[in-house]
């Protein structure tokens, strides 16, 4: 659906994206995380034909954005981070408004409109005033709008900025129903978080460079390619036969020894570890914690933009 290579935009000597290469097929939700700058806006708007590259070529459902814009507009929606809405005009007049702009047909208008109210749960507001909605529900209008014309391709640029707490939830759970739908999504976000729990890929850009492409638990994997354990024995006074035990077991690369915790990495590899904690309780050391260490998204893209500038 989407293939991105070399795809480079420089200002002067200023790069604002450089080397951007990028492959998706129908049905990928894919999570663009950045900083503010790095790029991402740039990359969505030269996809959509609203930008031209320096160098570079990207393919949208196999037409080129140099050779047919115009093709690949028609499959593309596109929602930017802050967008006008008319003061005067209610919400389905607004939809209307924009159905005819992508040439629905005028019979069939009224009734796209509020399917998309619907798909959205905005249909309760179809006549209030689209410059009262809350900022949750300008992103929800918003997205009704590109959805109109029933594009392959949504990019959604910061979709999840400004929103409350629970209109960040719903817009989640509205971005995993449109991917369930078999549309090919790109939404990019700072807020990294967000996105992990939505996303089947994941890409981390910085600096204008594309320093990670990968699904999540990949990318958190090469962050820590090593299953790290933490264990806390119950009583403190069992803390270092715990840990006189662990440090003989051939899985074990080494231990962090802070009490009450026991921070155990296990060499590259190794993947089943019952046996460390069927052996503790033989030796009849209670256990209070026996978890495997947790990484997030966000630790993940703190390590690679440590070297920001720098693809890994």
């Amino acid at each position: 659906m989407i293939k991105v290579s070399q795809l480079t935009k420089k200002y002067d000597e200023m790069y604002a994206i450089r080397d951007i290469d990028l492959e998706l097929g129908q049905g990928d939700l894919f999570g663009f995380i950045g900083p503010n700058g790095a790029g991402k806006t740039t990359t969505m708007r030269i996809i959509a034909t609203l930008l031209t590259p320096t160098y570079g070529e990207a393919y949208v459902c196999g037409y080129s954005i140099y050779t047919h814009p115009k093709e690949i507009r028609r499959m593309v929606g596109y929602m930017p981070d802050f967008f006008g809405v008319y003061d005067d005009m209610t919400v389905i007049e607004y939809l209307e408004f924009f159905a005819a702009a992508y040439r629905i047909a005028p019979h069939a208008r009224r009734k796209r409109c509020d399917e998309m109210l619907e798909v959205v749960d905005l249909d309760f507001k179809r006549d209030a005033y689209a410059n009262t909605l809350s900022r949750g529900q300008t992103q929800r209008l918003g997205l009704a709008r590109v959805l109109l014309h029933d594009p392959a391709v949504l990019l959604l640029d910061e979709p999840l900025s400004g929103l409350d707490p629970r209109a960040r939830i719903e817009m989640r759970a509205l971005m995993r129903r449109l991917g369930g739908m078999g549309k090919t999504i790109i939404v990019s976000s700072h807020i990294l978080p967000e996105l992990a729990d939505v996303c089947n890929k994941v890409g981390i850009i910085d600096s204008g460079v594309l320093i990670a492409n990968d699904d999540v638990d990949s990318i958190i994997r090469k962050v820590s390619p090593h299953i790290v354990l933490l264990v806390e024995p119950a009583q403190p006074a069992e803390f270092e036969k715990a840990n006189s035990i662990l440090s003989k077991q051939e899985m074990v690369a080494s231990i962090e020894a802070k009490s009450p915790l026991l921070r155990v990495t296990l060499k590259p590899g190794v993947e089943d570890y019952s046996t460390l904690a069927t052996l503790l309780v033989e030796q009849r050391v209670a256990i209070r914690r026996f978890a495997q260490e947790e990484i997030n998204l966000e630790s993940a893209f703190m390590a690679f933009t440590k070297g920001a500038g720098s693809k890994i």
